[in-house]
């Protein structure tokens, strides 16, 4: 399995590659293959049961795939748990489980990864809290996020700003991979407006990003490319000078566009 890569261009940086993943009598997943490169945003769409919260699952190691792969910088992967994805380079950001909103806010930058920030004297660990304060400061800033003080809780930050927690503890610690679960649900035009600024950010300092939204606008806002799924399998990729608002719409509830036949009449021809 090999990453065909842009002529005169890097190679991906992701390659999905004709992954298929079924649940019993129920195919989630059939022959789903699209690619991300480097600093790109990629907005993954469908409608509910499309088969988007099953890719992303097998993206992070949560469900192996029945068939196909993945491809990663190049080398061919097999992500064998979420902590295996993690480590690659792929961090997931869901918008209610991204932070825990008692925690302090340089806190949560450090969730899981309390060990960079870490001393031990006779074999006890203590948290240098200077220092972890002052570097989730920076990675707020390197974001253009600016907080009045990194000890408040989560709890006091608007919904945007928690988002703006996740996205720059990814960027800071070097996930060159973010894929962003309905990022802007639920919040206001304002913090929606913030949140797309902070992936526009992170494209900006080399991560590629997969955004999966129902809202259209919003994708349309900050994705170079599109990859609508339908029934399981990819409908369309397509990039964003190629189509409009009524073509992806239309791709989302027929698989279509253009009186193109749709990805079900396609797998039957």
């Amino acid at each position: 399995m090999t990453a065909p890569a842009p002529d005169n261009g890097p190679p991906p940086r992701l390659s999905v590659r004709d992954i298929s993943k079924s649940f019993g009598h129920v195919k989630a997943l059939t022959n789903v293959s699209f690619d991300v490169m480097p600093g790109e945003v990629v907005g993954l769409l469908g409608d509910n049961g499309a088969g988007k919260s099953t890719l992303i699952k097998t993206l992070c190691g949560v469900h192996k795939p029945d068939t196909g792969g993945f491809v990663w910088e190049g080398e061919e992967v097999i992500f064998e748990s979420p902590r295996h994805a993690m480590a690659t380079g792929i961090s997931v950001v869901y918008q209610d489980l991204a932070v825990i909103p008692i925690l302090s806010i340089y806190r949560n930058i450090f969730l899981g990864r309390e060990s960079e920030v870490c001393r031990k004297v006779a074999g006890i660990s203590f948290m240098m809290k200077e220092k972890a304060k002052e570097i989730a400061a920076d990675a707020l800033s390197g974001l253009g996020i600016h907080v009045p003080d990194v000890e408040s809780p989560v709890a006091v930050l608007s919904g945007g700003e928690r988002q703006s927690i996740s996205l720059a503890r990814a960027v800071y610690f070097q996930h060159q991979l973010l894929i962003l679960d309905e990022p802007t649900a639920a919040l206001s035009l304002k913090e929606t407006a913030k949140v797309l600024g902070y992936v526009d950010e992170a494209r900006r300092k080399g991560a590629s990003v997969i955004i999966i939204t129902h809202n259209l606008s919003h994708a349309w806002q900050v994705s170079d490319r599109f990859v609508v799924l339908y029934h399981g399998g990819v409908a369309d990729t397509v990039r964003k000078d190629e189509v409009d608002l009524d073509d992806l719409a239309d791709l989302i509830n027929t698989g279509r566009r253009n009186g193109e036949r749709g990805v079900e009449e396609e797998a039957a021809a």
